[in-house]
């Protein structure tokens, strides 16, 4: 890339479509076109063939079974079915659901959703880390408890939650337990069965797939989930998701995911060394900065760091080649300062100062050496002429 490119540090906002799972989607958008509802004729057998075997590498991504995958619009469609659809099935004789303050707003408003319409909801503190401790999901258990969700990697400062010891806690004591893994989904590896999870909501776009695609997996197994439909309109994907399937987007799901398995440890590790690079450097020149979330338990792309007495929203303005965020993509619009920031201890100031870096499968070391210069003079600039960071230095 050239000198005076755009340097793309928003993966966790989403990820560009990797030429490989484009081309793959080509052809059913062109020759191989038809319904896959439409069984009985060769195009609608090519369909029905490109989303059975999405649907087989999808399902084996995650140790499951072909059956247990649900075609979506994307994770958020996804966990409103499986908190709205299941409280929907099972109804008010179970009606407490136990989720933490950090989650992503797709959980967060679907409780309150529930929470409007009679249900009980539970929302668990995390430490300054992030981290949610098992220990307190399990004390906050009781009779009606019907359902607790927990995201695997957060989206905004990148800690990975301890999913398989709180899946193991929902599994002894009868609990539906719904893992948010929008983020983490193909970058780290995930077994449904080994950690105890019942429902898992995923996208194609965070891992180089297309758009408008996602999935719920649905255990059907030691529980067998049953689930009230949100869409209705026809019996497609087993009953549980009415519409037609978007076969371009599956099967460019499939392709994405295979990719992401053939390659994630050697990806992992380039992203960690960059990661750890950007961290350091910063650091190394204004060493008042804190990195939100845990260094050691947080995903190998993801670093969110807090200027002290530096806006963020300036910040990024001033560093126009440098494409970033402050927080979720979902809610960056909004100007209060982030939940996440918030619910691990930050003040109102210090949480309008952090930014989100987010690398991934195409980011060099000469852009992320680029941006550490880039992000550097201008923190600097800033700080010389901020009366607020005049004031903390003081």
């Amino acid at each position: 890339m050239g000198k005076n490119t755009s340097i793309y540090l928003d993966y966790n906002a989403t990820t560009p479509t990797d030429p490989r799972v484009l081309d793959y989607m080509l052809p059913y958008y062109k020759d191989k076109f038809g319904n896959a509802a439409s069984f009985h004729h060769k195009f609608g057998q090519e369909a029905k063939k490109a989303v059975e075997d999405s649907r087989k590498i999808l399902a084996s991504e995650l140790n499951g079974k072909i059956r247990e995958i649900v075609f979506t619009s994307g994770a958020t469609e996804s966990i409103n079915l499986a908190i709205k659809g299941l409280c929907g099935k099972i109804g008010r004789k179970k009606n407490h659901i136990i989720t933490q303050a950090t989650e992503h707003k797709a959980v967060l408003d679907t409780c309150n959703a529930m929470k409007n319409k009679g249900w009980e909801v539970t929302m668990l503190p995390v430490n300054p880390e992030g981290f949610v401790n098992p220990d307190d999901v399990l004390a906050s258990l009781k009779n009606e408890t019907i359902l607790v969700a927990i995201m695997h990697a957060n989206n905004e400062i990148g800690t990975v939650q301890p999913i398989a010891d709180i899946g193991e806690i929902c599994r002894e004591h009868g609990i539906y337990f719904l893992v948010d893994a929008a983020q983490s989904f193909g970058k780290l590896s995930i077994d449904v069965q080994k950690m105890n999870i019942d429902l898992l909501a995923a996208s194609a776009h965070k891992i180089y797939g297309p758009k408008g695609i996602g999935i719920l997996y649905v255990n059907q197994k030691n529980p067998r989930i049953s689930l009230q439909l949100q869409i209705d309109g026809g019996s497609h994907e087993r009953g549980f998701r009415s519409g037609t399937l978007p076969v371009p987007l599956i099967a460019g799901f499939g392709e994405a995911v295979r990719i992401a398995e053939e390659d994630r440890d050697v990806e992992n590790e380039h992203l960690l060394h960059l990661r750890d690079k950007l961290i350091d450097e910063i650091k190394a020149a204004h060493p008042d900065v804190e990195l939100n979330g845990s260094r050691k338990k947080r995903l190998t792309n993801n670093v969110n760091i807090c200027f002290p007495g530096v806006d963020a929203e300036t910040l990024i303005m001033k560093m126009k080649s440098v494409a970033c965020s402050t927080g979720s993509a979902c809610s960056s619009a909004n100007l209060e300062p982030s939940h996440v920031l918030k619910a691990i201890g930050h003040r109102n100031e210090m949480a309008h100062s952090a930014i989100r870096f987010s690398l991934g499968r195409f980011t060099t070391e000469d852009e992320i050496d680029r941006a550490i210069e880039i992000i550097n003079k201008t923190v600097t600039a800033i700080k010389k002429t901020s009366p607020r960071h005049r004031l903390l230095s003081v």
